[in-house]
This record gives structure tokens, sequence and C-alpha cells, in this order.
């Protein structure tokens, strides 16, 4: 594995364990503070800002402290060049299971996600 592809693994396992902890400090370091995240709901699209998602992160009871079960997944890394990256993920926060498409990149400060769009299902 190349250093690069286990550095934007590395901020993919951070957003996994900060959103199954609920740990929105863990999630604003891994996600460039201009990212939103984007979502269709009743066909129509919704688009939210990090800090507001963040601020809806610190009010809701974690997975974790739900004892709800994990399962989280890299589905696909594809890589344009050193800088950029757009990452396929599976992640669960039952009764929601989600596909996230995460766009990152390599900025001055290390590998962000500077996009989120993401599809959920319902499932009792």
């Amino acid at each position: 594995m190349s250093p690069d592809r286990s550095t934007v693994e590395a901020v993919v396992q951070n957003y996994f364990d900060g959103l199954y902890e609920g740990d929105a400090d863990k999630l604003g370091a891994i996600f460039d503070t201009t990212a939103d995240l984007r979502w269709l709901e009743k066909g129509e699209l919704q688009v939210l800002t990090v800090p507001d998602w963040l601020d809806r992160v610190r009010k809701r009871p974690s997975a974790k402290a739900e004892g709800k079960p994990r399962e989280d997944f890299i589905v696909t890394i594809d890589r344009s060049d050193d800088q950029t990256a757009f990452i396929k993920v599976r992640c669960q926060l039952p009764p929601r299971y989600f596909t996230d498409y995460l766009v990152a990149m390599k900025l001055r400060d290390g590998w962000k996600i500077v996009s989120k769009s993401y599809r959920y299902d319902l499932r009792e």
C-alpha cells in the first residue's frame, strides 16, 4: 500500500470512528471548514454546512453510547492524482444505513474531506 493511500485511508478511519463515537471534534479535524453535506429528501436537494452538521452531531446520542452495532467499510478509493481522491464508503447509524461519497483533497495541512454526498435506507 502506498503511503498516500494509507493516509487517505487513515482519514476515512477517523471519519468512521467520529461517526460511531459521535465525536464532532474528530470529524471537524478531517473536514475542511468550507465543506458541505448533500442529500436528497423527498426529491429535493438538501445542503448542510459542516459547522451546522457538527452541531447536530454534538446534540445527538452516539451509536456507541447507545450500544448500536458498528459496521463500516471502504467500498472504493478512486485517485485521479496525488492530491485528489473520491471515496465511496458504507456505514450505519441504525436504523439508517448509509452510502457516502466523499471527496478528499490533500491541502496544506494534509488530507481533508471537502465534500460529502450521501443516501441512506431506513431499516427496522
